[in-house]
């Protein structure tokens, strides 16, 4: 294996520049046994001799923090998917807030190409490629909460039209034999098609998918190696017949029982696993392949996101990657690589649609997984947090002691009617006072139209957004130490209000159905020119999803096999 360039400073002008070249390390060799896993039946079935890689959401991981040195080294291996391929049939983008808050979703495909030298480290189906591993990573707008969402490789689905390499599209697919991963392989591209894939889960889900990326195995296994291994955990030995039934013997061991460091073809072999634990089922490999991607985001971290530990890192990573064209430049990726490196392990969550099982394959429990869907586009986190990054780091409690304010007789008015005149719409010093505004009913816009009659009165709207309770009655006026007079001055604008102590800082305006009915439920234009509307509370997701759910930093000896 070729010696790693070395680091420093001068590698980093180089790399700045665009110049330096970081040497990509020699795939381990395979061990025996690998023509017959090749020889295996290709239909995705239960018994089918597939293999995994899991390795694009490392790639996330290793791009977030490492500034814009790396990016000119790594602009020139990144390889895009055709644009044209995606369907013009789409769920609508999310729209950003008054902040320029907005999710982002991206669909991370590993790849089992058997392509170049992907076939020497036991890459799959020598016709073409298969997904056979899919996470959705919904990155929360708050930009501090992310969920991967792992698809079933054999669940059940219906496939909608596709591109094929001539530039016609597919029919329809559907019926019981019509599997997820087989619209990665639609068409017969060498390297699989992502953009039907893209286009089968937006059906399924509704969400609208930002970014696609797709990593093979030798991307995989170069980032297990550059990052010093990772850490891992089995209940029992791991025998060569476990990793091949075709051996038709026990064979040596290959991974031994416990907690052990695991790189390059090793690493591969503990991802693919499939039989000699639990039922053997492709559920029992998603719960390891999720504590394998938590694990290896913490080896990243605690090596530290630096160009030295992470150039060779990025540059063996890229050469494997294929991304859609939003990520397919320099300042893309970097954009979007920094919005991720603030998420820690805890708030990173891995989860996988309610299923059940249907003969040899699965199919999705529509009515729960539509509750995960809804989740997902509400922007509400597994335990029901709003993460729309709209509220205050502590949101205030509906049930949280008010002193309410002294009992006015003044009826509840319209924004035009409440503007103060002059002195006050004119006092300068109303800039100074910061206020948090939340809608808390279910009436579409209230936020944004009380932050509209704020900043006619000169005060600064800060966030703006739905609150987490939304069956608020009346108005609420809360104030941090030391806001008191500004949060009466505030008050001044909703007649009727409650005031008193709450929230952490400034000033915070909870709108109620007073408001709401003052208002008509009018619909403000928000500050991207598009309008803002308040979304209903998703239902509260079942415990097939949240009690099974996995953090980046779970004990990796846990939750990894099924039942």
């Amino acid at each position: 294996m070729p010696p790693p360039r070395p680091g420093g400073r001068a590698e980093a002008r180089r790399a700045a520049q665009g110049r330096a070249g970081a040497g990509q390390a020699a795939p381990p060799a395979a061990p025996g046994g690998r023509a017959a896993a090749r020889a295996a039946a290709r239909k995705p079935k239960w018994g089918a001799k597939k293999i995994v890689a899991w390795s694009a959401a490392g790639v996330l991981v290793l791009m977030a923090g490492t500034g814009g040195l790396i990016y000119y080294k790594l602009n020139g291996n990144i390889k895009t998917i055709d644009p044209d391929a995606f369907s013009k049939d789409r769920p609508p983008e999310a729209q950003a807030d008054a902040n320029g808050n907005k999710p982002v979703n991206i669909l991370l495909i590993g790849s089992d190409s058997r392509g170049g030298a992907n076939s020497d480290l036991g890459g799959g189906d020598s016709e073409g490629a298969r997904s056979d591993t899919t996470i959705l990573l919904h990155v929360y707008a708050d930009h501090k909460h992310a969920v991967g969402i792992s698809m079933p490789r054999n669940a059940i689905v219906t496939i909608p039209p596709c591109k094929k390499p001539d530039g016609k599209w597919t029919k329809e697919q559907k019926g019981e034999d019509v599997l997820f991963n087989g619209a990665f392989s639609t068409g017969g591209y060498p390297e699989g098609n992502p953009a039907c894939t893209q286009n089968t889960l937006e059906k399924i889900t509704g969400i609208r998918i930002d970014h696609t990326m797709v990593v093979d195995f030798q991307g995989f296994a170069a980032m297990t190696k550059a990052v010093q291994g990772v850490d891992v955990c089995l209940p029992k030995e791991i025998h060569e017949g476990d990793i091949n039934p075709n051996l038709g013997r026990k064979g040596g061991v290959v991974l031994p029982a416990g907690r052990q460091k695991v790189e390059g073809q090793k690493a591969l072999d503990y991802v693919r696993l499939r039989h000699g634990l639990g039922d053997g089922s492709d559920i029992g490999r998603m719960m390891r392949q999720q504590a394998f991607v938590g694990s290896m985001i913490s080896a990243v971290k605690q090596r530290g996101l630096n160009p030295t530990n992470l150039l060779p890192l990025a540059d063996a990573a890229t050469k494997s990657l294929r991304v859609d064209e939003g990520l397919g430049t320099v300042d893309k990726l970097m954009s979007f690589a920094l919005s991720l490196k603030d998420i820690d392990l805890q708030d990173i969550k891995f989860v996988t649609p309610p299923w059940r099982f249907h003969k040899n394959d699965l199919e999705l429990v529509t009515a729960d997984a539509d509750k995960l869907w809804a989740a997902v586009r509400a922007d509400r986190t597994i335990d029901g947090q709003n993460a729309t990054g709209e509220q205050p780091a502590e949101a205030p409690s509906p049930t949280a002691p008010a002193a309410t304010a002294p009992a006015t007789t003044a009826p509840v008015t319209t924004v035009a009617e409440s503007v103060p005149a002059s002195p006050l719409a004119s006092d300068t010093v109303n800039k100074s006072i910061k206020v948090s505004v939340f809608n808390g009913t279910s009436a579409a816009g209230m936020a944004d139209t009380a932050a509209e009659q704020l900043k006619a009165a000169r005060f600064t709207a800060t966030a703006v957004g739905p609150a987490k309770n939304l069956k608020y009655a009346t108005t609420m006026v809360q104030y941090a130490a030391g806001q008191k007079a500004n949060a009466e001055k505030v008050a001044a604008l909703f007649p009727g209000a409650s005031v008193g102590p709450g929230g952490t800082a400034g000033v915070t305006v909870i709108v109620g159905k007073d408001f709401a009915a003052a208002n008509g439920g009018a619909v403000a234009p928000s500050a991207s020119g598009g309008t803002s509307a308040t979304p209903s509370v998703p239902p509260s997701l079942p415990p097939s999803v949240t009690e099974k759910a996995r953090s980046a930093d779970d004990d990796i000896c846990e939750k990894t096999t099924y039942p």
